[in-house]
């Protein structure tokens, strides 16, 4: 590029909004390029450049084709939050690129809400789905809710226990024709009124009296999950999930009712988690736990590991192993695959299973014990200890310096 390609963030105020600087930057700009209702709010002699659909794929042609005339891209308030210019910076390189933002949308809902905006929770359902909404969803949470329909956002709510809470609808925000719609989730959803598609969803969150709040922290109770037995419980849940550690790529093998991958998903929602599961009914649960949960970007995979892991190009750099350690070759795969530096951690209940475990760790070393639970329970109109059945934990870290 012979000059930085510049990018303005524009209100629904348009124009009227703009500092003097980011007229000038439009005003001299020779091709000026947004979508048809950024461009609309202003008035230039500059080339206008419609986004293309899909935006992506044409992006890298559509500025090398423009790289010698300056360029000046519109983008909706903030374009650093969640718009163009992080797409740009990645493409071009920050000495690309020069940023003059407006507010974004989220510091005038929090304007109008009268919320502070470090202490509000944001949730953005463009290109994802929306049923994360309910990993967010506790008592006296405030969030705000982007690019969603507030219909799907109030059966959401309803659907969690949370039908009473405070539900704003927010439309054209900083706009002249600006409006703000108050009721509650329960409210809205009888309302059933189609706002403009320029709008955010402001909730407060209030439960319904003997709605369950899930903990953040590892260890959701068993009865979280709809499961048929395949699960591994809670208190070994929490130390596995506590020894898989960091964020990355999770392979979940013999994922049973997902409960690992789900949780490791709500404890690092920006990552990506596999769960591989070969009964189909269980795969279906998994998938069903996930949405409920509020993990809906779990990829669920049907079919028997090894095998089925061959589809998977890109090294998980943690593995969680629940079932299956007696599969010929499946450990040696896992291991071949990790990333260097991964994490490794595989739960073993029979002595067969504890025997691969045994014969790996006296190869790799790590950690193996074994962790025996206990719960207090009834005996005629008495209470005693009824013992789990003991789990043998191997957790192991891949060398950074091996090859993958």
């Amino acid at each position: 590029m012979t000059a930085p390609v510049v990018v303005v963030g524009i209100g629904a105020d348009g124009w009227d909004g703009l500092s003097p600087a980011a007229r000038r930057e439009i005003e001299t700009a020779e091709v000026l390029m947004g979508s048809a209702r950024q461009l609309a709010l202003v008035s230039t002699s500059a080339e206008q450049i419609t986004w293309p659909s899909p935006l992506l794929p044409a992006l890298p042609g559509l500025l090398a084709g423009y790289r010698d005339r300056r360029i000046c891209v519109l983008a909706s308030g903030d374009p650093m939050f969640h718009g163009i210019g992080s797409t740009l910076v990645r493409i071009l390189g920050p000495e690309n690129v020069r940023i003059l933002p407006s507010p974004s949308s989220v510091s005038l809902a929090c304007a109008r809400m009268g919320w502070p905006v470090e202490r509000t929770h944001v949730i953005s359902a463009v290109g994802r789905p929306l049923a994360t909404l309910n990993a967010a969803l506790r008592p006296g949470e405030r969030l705000l809710i982007l690019g969603a329909d507030p219909a799907r956002v109030a059966t959401i709510l309803i659907n969690a226990g949370y039908g009473e809470s405070p539900f704003s609808v927010l439309e054209l925000l900083g706009a002249p024709d600006e409006q703000l719609r108050h009721t509650t989730a329960n409210g809205w959803a009888i309302w059933g009124d189609t706002p403009d598609p320029l709008n955010i969803v402001a909730v407060e969150c209030f439960p319904d009296p003997g709605t369950p709040t899930p903990p953040r922290v590892p260890g959701l109770p068993d009865e979280t999950f709809d499961h048929d037995g395949q699960l591994t419980k809670r208190e070994v849940r929490a130390v596995t999930l506590g020894l898989l550690g960091t964020d990355g790529i999770l392979w979940d093998i013999g994922a049973g009712a997902g409960s690992i991958a789900i949780e490791w998903l709500r404890a690092h929602p920006a990552a990506t988690a596999i769960a591989i599961e070969r009964d189909p009914a269980r795969a279906t649960r998994i998938t069903r736990n996930a949405e409920t949960l509020g993990t809906p970007t779990l990829r669920v995979l049907t079919g028997t590991a090894p095998d089925v892991l061959a589809a998977l190009t890109t090294p998980p750099t943690t593995i969680f192993i629940g079932g299956g350690l007696t599969t010929p070759g499946l450990l040696d795969h896992c291991w071949s695959s990790l990333h260097p530096g991964g994490r490794l951690v595989a739960n073993a209940v029979t002595l067969e299973s504890e025997a691969v475990l045994s014969t790996w760790y006296g190869h790799l070393g790590g950690d193996l014990f074994r962790l025996s639970i206990n719960r207090a329970a009834p005996i005629g109109d008495f209470t005693t200890w009824r013992p789990q059945l003991p789990v043998t934990i191997w957790s192991v870290t891949k060398p950074s310096e091996e090859p993958r």
